[in-house]
């Protein structure tokens, strides 16, 4: 007997649907890389960490590794189906391709742009494993390979992720979400650059004394020293990064949103298909 195919959608496709054991292994990510990034601005003077200046950042790249670990996690919990990892392989691979054009010059990086959308669309899930697996694979391409890929994964999944948990498309759409996505993808590019910032710069040493890490000094001096460092090493990089998505997303964003909608339309990630008799 033949039956009858019901397809039933939602209005955002969520390719990876965070469960709980997922949620709780994010957090706990989450909070060892606050203690990552952070521990130079977290730790008192007297603290034992700060006898380890030179070690601490190569024990938390250490530690971030299980990144990796987490990433398998959420995708085996999730239930990614053959459709879902294809899409990932995809966006991952094109992620990875784009980023060697401009080679970072001047802050021209287009994977950023791409990872916004791709995150808006896709969900906070889906998001933060194509961030951290694109960063992946494209240390992988161009032999970026080293103690600062882990935190760079980290910074890259929750850009992505926080991508996905801006509000809903359902009633924003066109003029008002790119202008929300531009916005959020400056000030996350900004913060992204920030961020590893923050993990390279115990690795400064004690050769520019006005802006190095002082394991010695207070809060306050360290921060100010913090700030002189990103006026002095990266704000060009990060204002180009962030300007660079602006553009990008202004511009290319409505086609490129276009085809990711109609593509996850298409591979409804958590249709539900039930089989009905033809008296139904």
């Amino acid at each position: 007997m033949r039956g009858r195919l019901s397809v039933s959608g939602s209005p955002r496709p969520r390719a990876v649907r965070l469960r709980p054991r997922s949620v709780a292994a994010l957090v706990l990510v989450g909070a060892v890389g606050v203690a990552a990034f952070g521990w130079p601005f977290l730790a008192p003077p007297a603290a034992a960490v700060n006898a380890h200046t030179q070690d601490a950042p190569w024990l938390f790249a250490g530690l971030l590794v299980l990144l990796v670990a987490v990433v398998a996690a959420t995708i085996a919990e999730s239930d990614l189906g053959p459709k879902a990892v294809a899409m990932l392989g995809v966006l991952a691979a094109t992620g990875a391709a784009l980023r060697p054009i401009g080679a970072g010059t001047a802050g021209i990086e287009p994977m950023f742009f791409l990872m916004l959308l791709s995150g808006r669309v896709l969900g906070p899930g889906f998001g933060f494993t194509l961030g951290s697996v694109t960063m992946f694979a494209s240390a992988l391409l161009t032999g970026g390979v080293g103690p600062w890929l882990p935190f760079q994964m980290l910074s890259m999944g929750w850009f992505t992720m926080g991508a996905g948990l801006l509000p809903g498309p359902v009633r924003l759409r066109g003029r008002a979400e790119l202008v929300l996505l531009a916005g959020y993808g400056f000030v996350a590019a900004l913060a992204y650059g920030t961020l590893m910032n923050m993990a390279g710069w115990p690795f400064l040493g004690t050769g520019a004394a006005s802006i190095s890490f002082d394991p010695d000094a207070a809060l306050p001096a360290n921060l100010a020293r913090f700030v002189a460092y990103c006026l002095a090493t990266s704000l060009g990089w990060d204002l180009g990064r962030a300007v660079c998505t602006v553009l990008l997303t202004l511009l290319l964003g409505p086609a490129v949103l276009r085809a990711l909608r109609r593509a996850t339309r298409r591979a409804a990630f958590e249709t539900a298909v039930t089989f009905e008799g033809p008296d139904a």
